[in-house]
């Protein structure tokens, strides 16, 4: 009867344990870190029109850094700030980050390119205006056309 109480006990328990974390368990178990296909939206990237930036998105992507950006625009400044670090001004050209900084995966560890100003500018004017009706925490992946 001992036995019977404590098995009935653990299978309660149990089951308890996993009612009460099953979002938890659903995110975490059935999700794959870093999918890239679950991404909510596609952003073509128009390499034609920023041809500097473009190159440098598309060499990142195939040395390894992510083509998802979540978008996290609070954390862009901090971001910018630690990618950049070490990084010395060069004149007449700006440095352009990927991921970028306005993207949580942007920040340490981003790839560093010298770039022409007007390209950069522009290309990052032009993913702001793209993006801007998109709340934080949205998936974006970046395809370089």
């Amino acid at each position: 009867m001992k036995n019977k109480t404590i098995s009935i006990a653990t299978i309660l328990f149990i089951l308890f344990v996993l009612y009460f974390n099953k979002g938890w368990l659903l995110t975490n178990l059935s999700t794959p870190a870093n999918n890239e296909a679950e991404s909510a939206v596609v952003l073509h990237f128009p390499s034609e029109r920023f041809p500097e930036t473009g190159a440098h998105i598309k060499a990142a992507i195939e040395h390894g850094k992510s083509s998802i950006c979540t978008i996290d625009r609070k954390g862009a400044e901090a971001n910018r700030k630690e990618s950049l670090k070490g990084v010395p001004v060069k004149p007449n050209l700006d440095r352009d980050e990927f991921p970028m900084a306005m993207c949580a995966e942007g920040g340490k560890g981003a790839d560093i390119m010298y770039i022409s100003p007007s390209d950069n500018r522009g290309a990052g004017s032009w993913v702001s205006n793209q993006l801007e009706k998109y709340p934080d925490g949205t998936r974006v992946k970046i395809v370089v056309k």
